[in-house]
């Protein structure tokens, strides 16, 4: 009689522990500096204006642009913008709250679906970091992740960097995990239907009826669109979408570029002059949208319903409203459950969908 053949064990006893094989989905937004003062607001500009996807001056003439003038005078100016916003209670950003509160009720919806989905939030510039939120992915077992950047429009200095920034974690990574990135989404008739709903909601929640709409976007370098980038093809689309399904006219529901930096000539028109010259010209009630953000932040809370409330009222306007982004609402979570849910095919159940 044969002697039974002795199994060799399935791994080496000291072989490292390894986790049950799960599926990461993180969500990415741009950032935000770790308080107002002036050294924290210093760290993170200098992280984000040393970025070459944002900045694409020459490196030698830029170092001593940053390094010299902005990284001096700029972080105090703008920790007193961001003092404006802080939420004091967490003593964070706005950016930072909302974000954190998207990803609890992202997990919620897909664990619904899946218990093996694990959700995290990430940041460009700041804390938590993209390779913090994909280590952690890794280390809880996931093999899959499904990167979701939060910009509806493509641009390189804001999807594309973001992207870089999570290769360059993996690239440190002994064990790779599969990488998906969910694409833009400026025509997805969810997104578009979810931004009009909401805006809706909140011009009916106004005690006024604006005479005009302004779909604001994030700028970017005239330059940028030259060299091929498709933000503003893919911001023009978003606001034409938008104003068919509001049935308006071009000029009920107008566009432009706001937040530029720089003496170079970036997107047009811009917002702040737009503003101004539709106070001049005799419009009493404006509201503004804009539907390029995921979540408010400085560029909604300070400089449109900020500043540019004051410019409208300045030059002669009467009434003007910022409308709230998608943030964490139901309507944004729509959106952002969609996308995962689409891009995650393959890895759950096709039933999911």
């Amino acid at each position: 009689m044969d002697k039974p053949v002795a199994m060799a064990p399935a791994r080496p006893l000291d072989h490292p522990a390894i986790n049950p094989r799960r599926i990461g989905v993180l969500i990415a937004n741009l950032g935000t500096p770790e308080g107002t003062d002036y050294w924290s607001m210093r760290r993170y500009l200098k992280e984000f204006l040393s970025d070459r996807r944002v900045i694409e001056t020459p490196r030698l003439l830029w170092w001593f642009i940053l390094n010299g003038i902005i990284l001096t005078t700029r972080p105090g100016r703008k920790g007193k913008d961001y003092e404006t916003i802080w939420n004091k209670a967490l003593n964070e950003s706005p950016l930072k709250t909302v974000t954190r509160s998207q990803a609890e009720k992202l997990q919620e919806t897909l664990t619904a679906l899946d218990d093996r989905i694990v959700v995290e939030w990430g940041m460009r510039y700041g804390h938590p970091s993209m390779k913090a939120a994909l280590t952690s992915l890794q280390e809880k077992g996931c093999d899959r992740i499904l990167l979701v950047p939060l910009y509806p429009q493509y641009a390189a200095a804001t999807t594309a960097t973001a992207c870089d920034k999570a290769f360059e974690a993996l690239m440190q990574m002994r064990w790779q995990p599969t990488l998906r990135v969910a694409p833009p989404y400026y025509d997805d008739p969810v997104y578009i239907d979810a931004v009009v709903t909401g805006l809706r909601q909140s011009i009916a929640a106004l005690d006024f009826e604006p005479e005009v709409i302004l779909a604001s976007f994030h700028g970017i370098p005239k330059e940028y669109l030259m060299k091929g980038d498709p933000y503003h093809c893919q911001c023009v689309k978003t606001w034409r979408l938008m104003r068919e399904a509001m049935g308006l006219t071009p000029d009920q529901f107008m566009m432009s570029f706001q937040s530029r930096f720089g003496r170079a000539e970036w997107l047009q028109p811009y917002t702040d002059a737009t503003v101004k010259a539709l106070a001049e010209r005799g419009v009493k009630r404006l509201a503004v949208v804009m539907p390029g953000f995921s979540v408010d932040c400085l560029e909604t809370l300070e400089e449109i319903a900020g500043e540019n409330g004051e410019i409208f009222h300045h030059h002669g306007g009467e009434k003007f409203a910022a409308i709230p982004c998608l943030n964490d609402s139901p309507e944004g979570m729509r959106v952002i459950s969609h996308l995962a849910i689409r891009e995650l095919q393959g890895w759950i159940s096709p039933a999911a969908g």
